[in-house]
């Protein structure tokens, strides 16, 4: 303190002006300065610029130095009273101090020698401990290097990695590494030149890795359109042994390939490894191989599918799922499209629809088991809206080529080749009830075209047929005919070789087509999925077609045909005699191959009984019109003299050609009932048939003749020529009571003539009394005398007889007559007028 106030004090002495400035300070002002006195003892050194400054700045400077003063001289007086108070301690440490610092010398000396000594030895020291240091440096570093390698070598070795993938094509694998590398190995190694060559390659890479595997998946694409047909048709192969042949269960401990594979496809998909088939960058494997492998179950074995699957993770870990999938269903689409544009001319063989049906099969063989093996890659809902799109287009193509095909058998083969198709399909899970539906169509169509085939069949036996019966020499033919036709005739087997069967060979041969016509109907609703009963509502249904509209179509032709004579028509009804009573036959024969009673309920029942009815109606019609034809063909020659005389002597003879024509019926009856060659009770037209025949014949030449007679050309007839014409009528009355017919009751035949009859007599026995008397009663002995054809009659007589009178020069015989016909033909007239007013 004293020190600094030594300092402080100021070297000029203090004036006594300035003394008489500090006693005249006030009182405050002797206060601050004692207050700043306290501070400058209590206040370091350091800081004591402040209280000083403002000293100086106060007008009181002198007082203050004078109060400092006083103040340093007591601080001095305190120290020499201390120092006073210690001094002889002092000098006692003083006379210590000097002999300690011999002591020290010798200290120093030993200090100095014991230092240089150490520094000696710790030269050594020195340099081990440096390279110690250095060595701790260098382990240091090495231990930096082997870390910053030790998370730079992986950084190496998964790049190595990652190009060794990219070369052997595991692009999946390669993904995960370069995934790996960004966000796991690199943020480790640091910042290396390196690791920034790395960084900025990844992106390039990844383009690199996604822009293959796009490559390898529309060559997949592209092989499995080229390849479809074949997959397709390993699926249908696979499909049809199925069918064939019962399910058998794989051997114990042998695993299949399918499964082989389907464990490999799982790993695949889930991303679990990459095996020899995603190596693959073909769609299809070696077929060969498969071929030979018994265990290839599936068409789907053929196809490898590790594109697919590749492509979907790369894409799944590279965020652009949806793109792929929205690109993979899109060209999907299309091939789709592609596969089911048929061939303009599929419809020419079978193997155009097979080629067609297998491309579909395999599209939709692959869409299935990419479906099952992906995880939404296609979903349900896609594949189905795919197959209402193919099933639609299908339909709409098998229906319009297939009604181009007019083979029966190409159909035939079509059906079997579309029941294929559906069954494949179905074992895949795909709907197609449409098919099916569609099948049933197309048997509408098939029946037609066998209708046209058969029809061609029918008219080809009839016109080979002889329409003659079949001579059987020995028991082999017999036998031979018999199997072919169910004929049942115990009084035909006991009689001896040779002998003839009652019908022709068109007999046997109908009959065996139409049961090869319910074969082939048969063949077609096979594997239908049909039940026994709708089976055989169909074949007979088509049957009856057959039978109705074929058949008797080709009945009618035959029947219809020109030049058919007389016999023909005759075996013709014996003909289809038989084949109605062997319709029940067909009955049976339909039951046993569809396994459906005839009797069961709503069972269509067959028309053949009513179709060879009319085909022998319409036979039988055509005989009486083939019959009346060749009578007219006789009346035709017939030339009436009119006007000729009564005759004098004898009865006029009849005309030659009513003889040629009693003589034409009585042998062509006896062919009607007895065929020259044949046994006589086999031989025989039906007796109702005969009958009616001669019945036919009979009017027909009444009819005839009484045309002839009331012909208005003819303007005059004499009483000769009614005696002519009587003498006709008589030998057409001797035929009739010959009974050329069996089976006649009395005289029924002779009531064709009765009408001509009646009307002959009465203008031969000239009872016109008896005539007008009786007329309309029941007992008139002139019942069936038309009176408008007496009354014809007798105007064209008058004519005669007024010429008669011209040339007789007015006999009065002649004019009585001619009196008496006027007076009757006034009564005929009355008669008429009578009628018709009633």
């Amino acid at each position: 303190m004293t020190h600094g106030a030594q300092i402080v004090r100021s070297p000029q002495p203090i004036s006594g002006p300035s003394r008489t400035k500090c006693g005249m300070a006030t009182v405050e002002t002797a206060a601050e300065h004692e207050r700043i006195l306290r501070e400058i003892e209590s206040t370091d050194t350091n800081c004591i610029g402040p209280t000083l400054r403002s000293v100086y700045d106060g007008q009181e400077h002198g007082v203050f130095m004078d109060k400092l003063d006083v103040r340093i001289r007591n601080h001095d007086r305190e120290i020499e009273k201390m120092c006073n108070h210690h001094f002889q301690g002092f000098v006692d440490s003083i006379t210590e101090l000097l002999k300690v610092r011999g002591e020290a010398q010798k200290l120093k000396s030993q200090v100095t020698e014991t230092n240089r000594s150490l520094q000696g030895d710790g030269k050594e020291l020195m340099n081990s401990m440096e390279e110690l240091r250095q060595c701790r440096v260098q382990q240091r570093n090495i231990a930096t290097t082997v870390d910053k390698l030790t998370h730079c070598l992986p950084v190496l070795e998964m790049y190595a990695r990652l190009q060794e993938q990219m070369e052997t094509k595991r692009y999946y694998p390669a993904l995960c590494t370069l995934e790996q590398l960004e966000q796991t190995c690199l943020p480790r190694a640091g910042q290396y030149r390196f690791c920034t060559i790395m960084a900025e390659n990844i992106p390039k890479l990844r383009t690199q890795i996604r822009d293959t595997a796009m490559i390898q998946l529309k060559d997949f694409l592209e092989s499995i359109r080229k390849h479809s047909d074949k997959i397709g048709e390993t699926a249908i192969r696979q499909a049809q042994l199925q069918r064939s042949l019962d399910n058998s269960i794989s051997p114990v401990g042998r695993r299949p390939r399918r499964e082989a594979l389907a464990a490999a496809r799982v790993m695949q998909s889930n991303g679990e490894g990459e095996g020899p088939l995603s190596e693959l960058d073909s769609g299809i494997l070696d077929v060969e191989d498969e071929e030979d492998d018994d265990d290839v179950s599936g068409a789907q074995d053929l196809v490898d599918f590790s594109p697919v699957y590749r492509c979907l993770h790369i894409y799944t870990v590279l965020g652009l799922r949806d793109v792929f999938e929205n690109y993979y269903r899109k060209q999907r689409r299309k091939q789709a499209r592609l596969v089911l544009q048929p061939h303009s001319n599929m419809h020419e063989t079978l193997e155009g629809y097979r080629r067609y049906f297998n491309q579909i099969v395999g599209f939709f063989v692959v869409e299935d088991h990419v479906l099952h093996t992906t995880q939404g890659l296609v979903n349900r809902a896609y594949v189905e809206e795919l197959w209402e799109l193919a099933l639609s287009k299908i339909v709409a193509a098998l229906r319009t080529h297939s009604s181009y095909c007019d083979d029966p058998d190409l159909v035939l083969d079509l059906k079997n080749l579309i029941v294929l198709f559906a069954d494949t399909l179905q074992g895949y899970g795909f709907p197609v009830s449409q098919l099916f539906d569609m099948l049933l169509e197309i048997r509408e169509q098939y029946g037609e075209i066998l209708m046209k085939r058969w029809n061609i069949t029918f008219r080809q036996v009839l016109d080979q047929d002889n329409f003659s019966p079949i001579p059987v020499s020995t028991e082999e033919e017999y036998r031979h005919y018999t199997s072919l036709f169910p004929l049942q005739d115990p009084q035909l087997d006991k009689l001896p070789f040779p002998k003839k069967l009652p019908f022709s060979q068109f007999v046997p041969k109908v009959y065996c087509q139409l049961k090869e016509f319910i074969y082939a109907c048969l063949k077609y609703s096979e594997d239908l999925h049909l039940s026994s009963t709708e089976v055989d509502d169909m074949i007979r249904k088509s049957t009856n077609l057959l039978l109705t509209r074929t058949l008797s179509h080709c009945l009618q032709y035959a029947i219809k045909k020109k030049n058919v004579g007389l016999a023909e028509l005759v075996q013709v009804i014996i003909n289809t005699t038989h084949l109605e009573q062997s319709c029940h036959f067909l009955e049976e024969f339909i039951a046993n191959i569809t396994n459906v009673p005839p009797d069961t309920a709503n069972a269509t029942k067959l028309y053949g009984t009513s179709t060879f009815k009319d085909a022998r109606h319409a036979a039988e019609a055509e005989i009486y019109t083939s019959l009346n034809a060749k009578i007219d063909q006789f009346l035709q020659l017939a030339d009436y003299d009119w006007l000729v005389g009564v005759p004098t002597g004898d009865a006029p003879m009849p005309s030659d050609y009513l003889l040629d024509l009693v003589a034409f019926l009585k042998s062509t009856f006896s062919v009607f009932t007895n065929l020259p060659g044949a046994p006589v009770e086999h031989a025989i037209l039906p007796g109702k048939v005969a009958q009616t025949a001669c019945m036919s014949a009979c009017k027909h030449i009444s009819t005839s003749l009484m045309q002839l007679l009331l012909d208005p050309e003819v303007k005059q007839i004499s009483m000769g020529a009614l005696h002519q014409l009587n003498a006709d009528v008589h030998e057409c009355e001797g035929f009739a009571r010959a009974g050329p017919v069996a089976g006649f009751q009395g005289d029924t035949l002779l009531l064709a003539f009765s009408d001509l009859r009646q009307l002959l007599e009465l203008f031969t026995m000239w009872d016109w009394s008896s005539y007008l008397a009786d007329y309309g009663k029941a007992s008139c002995k002139y019942l069936r005398v038309n009176p408008h054809a007496a009354l014809a009659l007798l105007e064209k007589m008058r004519e005669s007889s007024r010429m008669n009178v011209v040339f007789a020069q007015f006999r009065k015989t002649d004019r009585d007559r001619q009196k008496l016909i006027d007076t009757i033909i006034k009564q005929l007239r009355n008669v008429i007028a009578q009628q018709q007013h009633t």
